[in-house]
């Protein structure tokens, strides 16, 4: 059995799945707000309350907002600011009483995406999270690729590609840096976006439903957001060359970006044919936390 724990800014999620992939078990409970302490205990407990119910002990796997540093392992670039610095593998794994694994959940995702999801069987998949951030990650021949830095697919904060004269500098980003592909393609980027030419503030799901409804402005700002999609998958494309992109997130939900970006990239693309597969999620929200469970992957299972 494996369990994969999914530790969100909201929420922890835990699953188990059979050795072929099947749910045995999944739930989820409110993350103690900014109390590191608290939820150390509430993965405990999750873990603890899952076993007893099952009947068996697993493997444990989590997915976390940041990433440990290969340095210090202290956690880093979390947007849940209580695991920020903090010993977090150490501390589970004295706490469980047994190895355990953390990975990235942009990574995470693309790991269960790449196992028995929509890019199951490729050998090379790409994929990244267009939501509240805008993360990602990479694997090779079933194998996920953290890097020797752990920030292998953090394509978000680099600059946006062949930028126009409307869109240099870009916004500041949060990283201190400005103009990062996240400042435009994460749903508060598209949202600030359409603020800046509108003064109006909508979310990303608004302004879809406007642009259904006809509004030509919503509309054209779709158009130029699946044009710079196009253009980070393209240097993605340039450097990579994955089989497939798996899109997750909100923002993945836009069916149109299935149909209207993969057009754009040959104008980008290095190559004279693209063939790249964009495709949605086949875990939807569910992928980040069955791929902490397939960091143990058959061959490893402990």
């Amino acid at each position: 059995m494996r369990i994969g724990i999914d530790l969100g800014g909201t929420k922890i999620e835990i699953i188990a799945l059979d050795a072929v992939g099947n749910t045995l078990l999944r739930r989820r409970m409110p993350t103690p707000a900014d109390d590191y302490r608290k939820t150390l205990a509430a993965i405990k407990m999750l873990v603890s309350e899952s076993e007893q119910q099952l009947g068996q002990h697993g493997s444990i796997g989590i997915g976390i907002p940041g990433s440990p540093s290969p340095t210090t392992a202290l956690i880093r670039n979390a947007n849940s600011t209580c695991l920020n610095t903090q010993p977090l593998l150490q501390d589970i794994r004295q706490l469980l009483q047994r190895d355990v694994r953390i990975a990235n959940d942009a990574n995470c995702f693309t790991l269960s995406e790449a196992t028995d999801g929509a890019a199951a069987g490729a050998a090379s998949v790409f994929g990244i999270i267009l939501g509240t951030g805008t993360g990602g990650g990479i694997v090779i021949n079933g194998k996920l690729h953290e890097g020797r830095n752990l920030v292998a697919g953090e394509w978000g904060h680099n600059p946006l590609p062949w930028m126009s004269t409307e869109e240099f500098p870009g916004p500041d980003c949060w990283c201190g840096k400005r103009g990062c592909i996240e400042t435009f393609l994460s749903g508060p980027g598209l949202s600030g976006q359409y603020q800046r030419i509108t003064g109006e503030a909508l979310s990303a799901e608004e302004i879809t439903k406007a642009a259904q409804r006809g509004r030509k402005t919503a509309e054209r700002l779709l158009q130029q957001y699946e044009n710079q999609l196009a253009r980070t998958l393209a240097s993605v494309i340039n450097l990579l060359d994955p089989e497939t992109i798996v899109l997750g997130g909100g923002l993945s939900n836009l069916h149109r970006l299935y149909q209207n970006v993969a057009p754009l990239l040959p104008e980008y693309v290095f190559s004279d044919n693209v063939s790249t597969r964009i495709v949605p999620p086949l875990h939807g929200d569910s992928s980040g936390v069955r791929g902490a469970a397939w960091l143990w992957p058959a061959d490893e299972h402990a």
